[in-house]
């Protein structure tokens, strides 16, 4: 943390302007030798000329300087907004590091923003996932973040948890001390409120993830069915080869389009069926997991053909993901003869598609799901670190109240610290401290 750091702060490419970042003790000074001038006003910008360790310009540029504690960082920075491109600001950056800096590791400057108490955990995996926001209700989302949304509901949860646990340690250490005789049953609604709510953010996030990654949606269905047309025509190219052939796909073939303010990763599936063929089968296998891995499955049956066992198969895929994704079932070739039995597909409300409409219809209802599933103004986790803290935290209050209730209260202690530590660490390390801190605070010991 001692080190001067310094970096390009803008992507590589051309562009009118480009910004180079130095944080640290040295900033300031540095500034000084590559600009020739003795003093920067704070927060002001100074229009002035750089020059190289030779003494040569580089270029003209707008220096601003912020002064320990308050920057970024917290500590000495100044920022170099020079004219764009990558050769003018690579110059800058390497007089900076001839100076006495040294390049930056990739996230350095929010790791000392976090280090030097600016922002936590949560705030810094918010900038991070900003920048790589796939849509505008993620953006929103992460904006709120930054903002210290997540950290409120993270302090509020571990108030509680701590309120509990001092309870226990107060039970068990000064049982002579007289407490509320409806404690227990405060803390226990406490506790189930808590626990429904963890649940209910978990199951939020789980189900709008793809507002961060952005949703997968997966084609599937039988040999000649129509998905990879069904494909082509949702891209408005010829992406995936089209054939009467049966496993003309033989792998899954995925690209990125934008439905409505979604950035959506579909998925051409290989045919599901049985195959002998060792390429296919490993297509097929492929077509499973892609199904495991989406947020929405979009299932063809081909309606100028009659049920046979392969549409079954696909059908038992169906009920057996139904409760976890959103399934949209299709018919194709509607414009042909009907043959299809669709009486088992009724529960689906199947969509009949045509050459003429198969593409606006799909999504149509691609936008109405994503709406369904983006909806709502829950807290969203965004990282798999969070989810999982969330999830562990759940289930140590769940495994906590048995022990409550039966009087274990050393078991009861025990489950809480754990919850403590999982939800503490979205945003910051717990400090066991502050248990004593509420035991003598609340309890009034020591009387």
């Amino acid at each position: 943390m001692n080190d001067t750091i310094a970096a390009v702060a803008t992507a590589g490419g051309v562009g009118s302007v480009a910004i180079v970042r130095l944080s640290g003790e040295k900033s300031l000074e540095i500034a000084k030798k590559v600009t020739s001038k003795n003093t920067f006003k704070p927060r002001y910008a100074t229009l002035t000329d750089l020059y190289d360790t030779q003494g040569e310009l580089i270029d003209e540029a707008i220096v601003i300087y912020f002064k320990a504690p308050h920057s970024f960082t917290t500590e000495d920075v100044v920022e170099f907004q020079c004219h764009g491109g990558t050769v003018i600001a690579e110059k800058i950056l390497h007089t900076l590091l001839r100076y006495g800096a040294r390049l930056a590791e990739p996230g350095e400057f929010t790791k000392r923003a976090f280090l030097g108490g600016r922002i936590d955990l949560t705030e810094a995996e918010a900038i991070a996932k900003l920048i790589e926001a796939k849509s505008e209700d993620a953006a929103k989302i992460l904006a709120r973040q930054m903002k210290g949304e997540l950290k409120e509901f993270v302090d509020d949860a571990r108030e509680k948890l701590l309120r509990a646990v001092a309870f226990a340690e107060v039970t068990i250490d000064y049982a002579e001390e007289d407490l509320p005789e409806d404690l227990i049953q405060n803390i226990l609604s406490q506790l189930q409120e808590l626990e429904k709510k963890l649940d209910s953010i978990l199951s939020s996030s789980l189900r709008r993830r793809g507002m961060i990654e952005g949703f997968k949606v997966s084609i599937v269905g039988k040999p000649n069915v129509g998905k990879s047309s069904l494909l082509n025509a949702v891209l408005n190219y010829e992406r995936a080869i089209v054939s009467s052939i049966p496993g003309t796909t033989r792998d899954t073939i995925e690209e990125q389009i934008r439905v409505g303010s979604h950035l959506v990763r579909i998925v051409d599936t290989a045919g599901i069926r049985q195959s002998a063929d060792t390429i296919e089968k490993i297509g097929i296998e492929r077509s499973v997991s892609a199904i495991e891995e989406s947020d929405i499955v979009i299932a063809l049956f081909d309606a100028s053909r009659p049920w046979d066992e392969e549409d079954e198969q696909i059908l038992s895929l169906l009920k057996r993901f139904k409760n976890e994704k959103e399934i949209i079932v299709a018919l194709s070739k509607t414009d042909l003869e009907r043959e299809l039995d669709v009486s088992k597909l009724e529960t689906f409300a199947p969509i009949e598609l045509s050459k003429l409409n198969r593409a606006e219809k799909i999504v149509a209802e691609l936008q109405k799901r994503l709406a369904k599933m983006a909806g709502g103004d829950e807290l969203l986790l965004i990282s798999a670190r969070q989810i999982e803290a969330v999830k562990r935290a759940r289930d140590s209050v769940m495994e906590a109240k048995e022990p409550l209730l039966s009087g274990e209260l050393e078991i009861f202690s025990f489950h809480l610290s754990d919850a403590i530590s999982a939800i503490s660490s979205i945003s910051k390390p717990v400090d066991f401290n502050d248990i004593m801190d509420k035991m003598f605070a609340e309890f009034c010991l020591g009387k």
